[in-house]
Parts: C-alpha cells; sequence; structure tokens
C-alpha cells in the first residue's frame, strides 16, 4: 500500500480554529464542492513521512513550515495510508505555486493538458473545513481539535 503524508497548518481566528487547506487543480475537481485537502503527497522511498510532508508541503504551496510538526495518526484514502501532522503556522498565504501534472482532457481526445496539482489554498474555520474537505480526511479535524487547547500558543 502507498504511503501519503501531509501537513494540517492551524491558527487562531475570530471564531476558533481555523486550518489551512489546498485545492486540488485540474478539470475533475473543478467543479465539485469536496474538492479541498491537507497538502500532501507521496513518501518517496528511503524518506520519512515527515520528511515526505514537509516536501510535499512546498511542493504544493511554494511555502515553507516553520514549527515543530505534531503528529495526528494515520487515516486511508482509497488504496494510500495518510501520516498527518499539524503545525501552527498563522502566516501562510492563501496564494499557491504549486507543481503541475499533465493529463488527457478531454479524456479520449488525445490532446495532453498541464494542470497545477494545486491551484489555491484557503483558511477554514473547523465547521467550514467540514463541509469542503474530502471525506476521508474529515477525522484529522478532530484529531487536530482533541491535541489543542482552547486558546493560542
Amino acid at each position: 500500500m502507498q504511503k501519503s503524508a501531509g501537513i494540517l497548518p492551524f491558527r487562531f481566528g475570530p471564531s476558533g480554529i481555523e486550518v489551512y487547506l489546498v485545492h486540488m487543480g485540474g478539470p475533475y475537481w473543478r467543479k465539485k464542492k469536496r474538492a479541498w485537502s491537507i497538502p500532501k503527497g507521496i513518501v518517496e522511498e528511503g524518506e520519512s513521512e515527515e520528511e515526505a510532508a514537509c516536501r510535499e508541503f512546498v511542493e504544493e504551496t511554494g511555502q515553507r513550515i516553520e514549527g515543530k510538526l505534531n503528529f495526528l495518526g494515520e487515516g486511508r484514502s482509497g488504496s494510500k495510508r495518510l501520516f498527518i501532522y499539524s503545525v501552527y503556522a498563522p502566516d501562510l498565504s492563501e496564494k499557491v505555486h504549486s507543481n503541475s501534472f499533465r493529463i488527457e482532457w478531454p479524456p479520449g481526445s488525445g490532446t495532453l493538458r498541464e494542470y497545477p496539482e494545486v491551484d489555491r489554498g484557503g483558511w477554514f474555520p473547523i465547521g467550514e473545513a467540514r463541509e469542503v474537505l474530502v471525506k476521508s480526511q474529515l477525522p484529522f479535524l478532530d484529531r487536530l481539535q482533541e491535541q489543542l487547547p482552547g486558546e493560542e500558543p
């Protein structure tokens, strides 16, 4: 089973905990409601889950994470095992600079097109994040809330 690792940044806003999510790029996700994700990606051979999470965050957002990562645990998404960390990172920009990928679009057309892996980032209060995050990642929001004290660090 393939492993994927990611980072769920958080901050404290007027309504409490806010999390930083990324909107998945490409035509498949364009009009879907649950098209937001924790920034994550494949763990490469010889790489720890934490190293992969940091590398993938940079590749998907163009931003580096500073601060202590806290392990939120494992989960599953399709055929992948997810390893997710949280970090207090209040100053992340919603503007992202992402790697891209190529796919045939429209399917069967023979035309290869290039799309960004991530087309934007955003801060969401936990309640709103529950409405837009892909379902397989929802348990990590609960784990984050369990880990955090009720006030800013």
